[in-house]
């Protein structure tokens, strides 16, 4: 009798994708700050290996420091015992070849200078004397803040680089006893309600100002100043750290924790208003001694960035450009042989899923956004990005899945981008997706352990997506490029964003 081998069917898990569109991705980067950087400002290699459509990654937006001191005085903080000198030059080269190559540059202050605060230093304070000698902006200099970030702006300018966006503050509510300054959100909202005019916007090409940056994205900040239509006024982005508060918090039943969910409560206010949120700040398994990080620690980094973007995010900011646990490697041999100086680590092919495809796009509601508040351990979201519909999902378990995908226009061909491991031969390969004919409703596989982009062409013949112009919408509207830039004077195929949040792809015409 012949042995009769039975074969299991694979798990499924399904996504159903609306036509429902959400908020436009402005982009992904990440920090160029004394630090790992080493040596600062000296070498740009990190940079022209992240940034542009020429790199493998596609970062296109980058944060520097705002130092205290004004370029030509003392360059070395008084508190300090640095070696490198710490002003403006510190990121100009790395800015100016983001700039190059088509990228956006804000500047973040970790402190005003400290003639300008309480405890007459740059310093936020001292831990071991917290509460007597707080560094606070004088009530007296706010007069001065925002001519201050107009010198750092034409320094910039004037070196060559036009900065897009300037901060309020660098984690306004945590003590540190390095450079910081200390706000409640009732004095952010003193400052920019009644001084950010003061922010030469004419003379700098329209720069836009970002709220201060809580630790862990507290919504007070934000929701004080959008809930004053004047300060509402002078705030373009809502920004903010998720340090100790994940995008969709950590509650019971699922954790013994009871973490709110900081960052999708400060995105309700920004979004009724038509704000951009930005995350501009976090690190991922940035504690691991010894070791670069393990594939399931990547998947959990790729978890954090698209549970930020489901959260309400428009732009995702990692921490350091180099790092052992970031996207460049260091060169120190105590994490191993592969943390070699200047190379591409595989965070940074994990961030290319996001940076090269979804930069541009906007999110479509689907019915996978509420498995993310349940930890699930699949999470899958759906973007439009001209005539590419884009899903990706994050598989973080041991077992393959037909992934069932539920779209709401026909798709005519695809391919997939697969990572499934830190090992070079694993961190990014292309396999096409067969498609017999026209269909709103396609199978694929989703491995174990892996991350997939899945890039599906619409068939525009019968998809009903049609390209609006202008006169189409009334009300207030912004229009950025394909790659996320922002559009003063658009023309051609761009996207056009309203007031409402909301999304869509347009041919502007003379």
């Amino acid at each position: 009798m012949t042995a009769i081998t039975v074969v299991q069917a694979k798990p499924k898990f399904t996504i159903t994708v609306t036509s429902d569109r959400l908020q436009t991705i402005t982009g992904f980067g990440a920090a160029s700050c004394f630090g790992a950087m080493e040596p600062y400002g000296k070498d740009t290699t990190p940079a022209k290996l992240l940034y542009g459509d020429e790199s493998a990654i596609g970062l296109n937006i980058m944060r520097m420091e705002i130092s205290p001191n004004f370029v030509g005085d003392v360059k070395i903080p008084e508190w300090g015992n640095w070696d490198t000198p710490y002003d403006w030059n510190g990121s100009l080269p790395s800015a100016k070849i983001v700039k190059e190559r088509g990228g956006i540059v804000f500047g973040t202050p970790w402190s005003p200078p400290g003639d300008f605060k309480t405890n007459g230093t740059a310093q936020g304070g001292n831990s071991d004397d917290q509460g007597k000698q707080e560094g606070r902006l004088r009530k007296d200099c706010y007069e001065k803040f925002f001519p201050w970030l107009n010198s750092f702006l034409q320094w910039m300018h004037d070196n060559g680089v036009d900065v897009d966006a300037v901060s309020v503050q660098n984690e306004p509510d945590w003590w540190v006893s390095y450079s910081g300054c200390l706000y409640t959100p009732e004095e952010q909202l003193d400052l920019v309600k009644n001084y950010a005019h003061m922010l030469d916007r004419e003379k700098f090409n329209g720069v836009r100002l970002i709220s201060g940056e809580p630790l862990g994205f507290d919504p007070q900040y934000s929701d004080a100043l959008m809930n004053d239509e004047v300060a509402r006024n002078q705030i373009d982005i809502v920004a903010g750290h998720i340090y100790g508060h994940p995008p969709f918090g950590d509650t019971p039943p699922h954790s013994s924790y009871n973490i709110p969910a900081n960052m999708q409560n400060a995105a309700k206010l920004a979004k009724k208003y038509g704000k951009e949120i930005w995350m501009t700040e976090h690190s991922v398994s940035d504690n691991i001694k010894g070791r670069l990080p393990n594939w399931q620690e990547q998947l959990e980094f790729a978890e954090e960035v698209n549970e930020c973007i489901q959260a309400g995010c428009t732009g995702y900011i990692y921490w350091y450009m180099r790092a052992h646990w970031s996207f460049v490697g260091t060169g120190e041999t105590e994490y191993g042989a592969d943390n070699k100086k200047n190379k591409l680590l595989p965070r940074a092919y994990v961030m290319s899923h996001f940076s090269k495809h979804l930069t541009g796009s906007t999110l479509l509601k689907s019915s996978a956004t509420v498995d993310l508040k349940t930890n699930a351990d699949i999470e899958a979201s759906a973007f439009i990005k001209g005539d590419s519909l884009i899903v990706m999902a994050i598989n973080t378990i041991d077992s393959d899945r037909d992934f069932i995908v539920k779209l709401p226009y026909n798709v005519k061909s695809g391919e997939m981008l697969l990572s499934w491991g830190n090992a070079s031969d694993e961190l990014c390969q292309k396999y096409p997706i067969d498609i017999a004919e026209s269909t709103k409703r396609v199978v694929v596989d989703l491995p174990s352990k892996s991350l997939v982009t899945y890039i599906f062409t619409l068939d525009n013949s019968s998809s009903g997506v049609k390209e609006l112009t202008r006169q189409d919408y009334d009300g207030p509207k912004t229009y950025y490029d394909m790659q996320g830039r922002r559009l003063d004077k658009p023309q051609g195929l761009c996207i056009e964003r309203r007031a409402d949040g909301t999304a869509r792809k347009v041919i502007i015409k003379d």
